[in-house]
């Protein structure tokens, strides 16, 4: 067993879209319509793309925003995602914009930081040195 698919709930896919490729450096792999405004859309790392998606999900459901404010204020991260080097991606994400919650840290064996994703979620990069 393997994790195929995960999501994060974005308020503007589009926006998400922009960021999650234009900014983090994901690659589109799948947008399909599914009739409205909602579309099945999700993003590949460019070095994995046959791996793990990340479905960049509508968060219209009546549950998602209480529980997208309540993780933002206690600062939670909605998701992880590894780099090689912490402290580079987040030289590089500063200069392109992105506002970080946590700069990086180290715990251990780990390094983390934490950004904004511009569509309502906290996002934690981290480097493992284990």
């Amino acid at each position: 067993m393997k994790i195929h698919l995960t999501s994060v709930f974005v308020d503007d896919q589009e926006k998400a879209l922009r960021f999650y490729t234009g900014v983090l450096g994901f690659v589109t792999k799948h947008d399909v319509p599914m009739g409205g405004p909602d579309r099945w859309l999700t993003v590949v790392s460019p070095e994995d793309p046959d791996g793990t998606e990340l479905l960049l999900e509508p968060d219209r459901h009546r549950a998602v925003g209480p529980y997208k404010t309540a993780l933002v204020e206690d600062g939670i991260p909605a998701a992880a995602f590894a780099v090689d080097d912490v402290r580079a991606e987040f030289d590089r994400l500063r200069g392109l914009g992105v506002r970080f919650t946590q700069e990086p840290l180290e715990m251990g064996p780990v390094t983390t930081a934490v950004l904004d994703d511009t569509c309502g979620n906290l996002i934690q990069i981290a480097q493992a040195g284990y």
